[in-house]
């Protein structure tokens, strides 16, 4: 297996498909996120943004392999294997980006809560945003893996189909992800830190399984 991610990611990065993705999340970031602002609400930016990137980093991945290349792949590891390696690769490139982000952004927001009269510890303001990035990184993964080939092989589809569910996640009053981000908001409101523990491992939860479903569906075919 570590073979197959070091294959992987080195595939990825040679093909420079993943500067897109990361052009996106650099846009959103500078849209959103402004010096001195409140440090949750800043950070709920960031955590918003890995889950689109980590969607569209999942395409590039499942899609970046030519087909004679990934059937020599798949005959010497199994394509499960393959498959398996792809996602993860692609969750760990969007939870890295959001991962460096979170300490710069907290670096250059202000430490308190929206009308600045409650203090914030960065430290556990920090942690919020890197459980939160990492809750939004997990469901981006689980939309793209259910939005992109094996299980959307039609072209023309699984490109809006990706957006469209990279948007109902983050917008739905019952996704981890929605949940994650909301606690940043309301936390920079209140000034309370609130860590997203639940909505991580419901995250976890839902990536795991469509991990599971799409690399049972790779192997059957």
């Amino acid at each position: 297996m570590p073979a197959l991610l070091r294959y992987q990611a080195a595939l990825l990065l040679r093909s420079y498909r993943w500067l897109p993705p990361l052009l996106l999340y650099a846009i959103i970031l500078a849209v959103g996120v402004r010096s001195g602002e409140p440090v949750l609400g800043s950070l709920g930016v960031v955590a918003v943004a890995v889950l689109p990137t980590a969607a569209w980093l999942v395409r590039v991945c499942v899609t970046g392999e030519p087909p004679a290349a990934r059937a020599v792949t798949a005959a010497a590891a199994g394509p499960g294997r393959v498959h398996l390696a792809c996602l993860a690769v692609a969750s760990a490139a969007a939870t890295a980006t959001g991962c460096v982000a979170v300490p710069v952004v907290a670096a250059v927001s202000a430490p308190y809560n929206d009308d600045l009269t409650v203090g914030i510890p960065t430290g556990s303001a920090v942690l919020d945003g890197l459980l939160s990035v990492l809750a939004c990184a997990l469901l981006g993964t689980a939309a793209g893996a259910l939005c992109n080939p094996p299980v959307l092989r039609r072209r023309g589809w699984p490109v809006p189909v990706t957006a469209l569910a990279a948007l109902l996640v983050l917008v739905a009053s019952g996704s981890p992800a929605n949940a994650a981000v909301t606690g940043l908001v309301t936390g920079s409101a209140s000034g309370h830190v609130t860590l997203p523990l639940l909505p991580l491992g419901l995250s976890l939860l839902a990536c795991a399984a469509a991990t599971a479903v799409t690399c049972r569906l790779v192997a059957r075919r």
